[in-house]
């Protein structure tokens, strides 16, 4: 690992005046980073921590009735927290079926949001990546890309973003809040991550010096409480990255949709809003036909990269799937296999663990 010094941070402003030189890189609890630090991939200069910022692991309540999750509150405590669970249970769903125990202890709202992807290719530095190395080429094109993107994808990166939190959030019309040099601003979760383009190496909206301070939901996202599901297959059930996944959340109008959300995670570099599917749904009476319809709309872009076109179908099925669990109602209790397609009973919600973040 490539030596480093190291600034421990008392405020978001001495933070951001840190990671604003070059060669700095903001450090939480390390999941991701540490990884990439160690096999050559990300080599930083300095690591500005933040993890005794005051104040950024607290999910608040806004007067509005919006959700403000801070950058630092981590994965698990964010998923056993009841009132998230109850407003928002294909964020929880999701969470709980994201990494380890182990990892959701110590994993943060934001370093979940910036994690990077998983790319054989990415992280193998014997191989061209244009994210590694901008112009170097892509070594997956033509390679093994069983697992790469089928939406959204050029000829410089095939990658696709490995998170199950952001998939629900974008669903949700989450916003990402951001300080830095040139002062406060929100972006949607939706335009935060960019896709691949001509410059695969720029991977979201950010900055030098910027800072993820906090994750908000709109009040109208409660609004899916009641007809809302997060699906994911995954090679291995018990710990695995994604294949494909789905959050789907729909407001009913008596025994028609009123609104629908549909995001698909894995297919692409960055949550993929289904909005044209979206619209399909909008007032029908949920019917496997009409969410066959709302399933191909959602993929008609897609197309695969190399030997991928499974996953085009597999996502067609997992939004089918999504649809019928959300109509049919959200679970009281958290399935026995959380976010798996072939859960059959569901279990008790665990008890939150100790440390969950405060309230305002």
């Amino acid at each position: 690992m490539k030596a480093f010094d190291y600034i421990r941070a008392t405020s978001v402003a001495e933070a951001v005046a840190a990671a604003a030189r070059p060669g700095a890189a903001y450090f939480a609890a390390g999941t991701n980073l540490v990884d990439l630090m160690k096999g050559g991939i990300s080599r930083p200069d300095s690591l500005v921590d933040i993890t005794r910022l005051p104040g950024l692991d607290r999910i608040e309540r806004g007067a509005d009735g919006s959700t403000r999750i801070g950058a630092l509150v981590r994965n698990a405590a964010l998923a056993h927290d009841a009132s998230i669970a109850r407003r928002y249970p294909a964020l929880a769903e999701a969470l709980l079926s994201g990494a380890s125990g182990q990892l959701r202890n110590a994993a943060t709202t934001a370093g979940n949001v910036l994690q990077r992807t998983r790319c054989q290719y990415f992280y193998d530095t014997a191989s061209a990546c244009n994210k590694r190395d901008p112009g170097a080429g892509c070594a997956a094109g033509g390679g093994v890309t069983r697992s790469h993107a089928v939406l959204g994808w050029s000829e410089h990166c095939i990658a696709t973003h490995p998170s199950d939190f952001c998939v629900p959030l974008a669903a949700l019309d989450a916003s990402v809040e951001i300080e830095g040099p040139g002062g406060a601003r929100s972006v949607p979760l939706e335009a935060f991550h960019r896709l691949p383009g001509d410059h695969p190496e720029r991977e979201t909206v950010l900055e030098p010096g910027d800072l993820v301070v906090a994750v908000t939901l709109p009040p109208e996202a409660e609004h899916f409480a009641g007809h809302s599901r997060y699906l994911k297959v995954r090679e291995r059930t018990s710990y695995a990255f994604a294949v494909v996944s789905a959050a789907v959340g729909l407001r009913m109008d008596g025994d028609r949709i009123g609104e629908a959300r549909i995001a698909l995670g894995s297919v692409a570099l960055k949550p993929w809003r289904a909005r044209e599917a979206e619209r399909l749904l909008a007032g029908a009476v949920p019917a496997p036909e009409i969410f066959a319809r709302a399933a191909e709309a959602a993929l008609a872009d897609a197309r695969p990269s190399g030997d991928n076109a499974y996953k085009i179908e597999l996502a067609r099925r997992i939004v089918v799937r999504a649809l019928t669990l959300a109509t049919a109602g959200t679970p009281d209790r958290v399935p026995a296999l959380p976010a798996s397609p072939f859960a059959a009973s569901p279990i008790a919600p665990l008890t939150p663990p100790a440390g969950a973040p405060a309230h305002a």
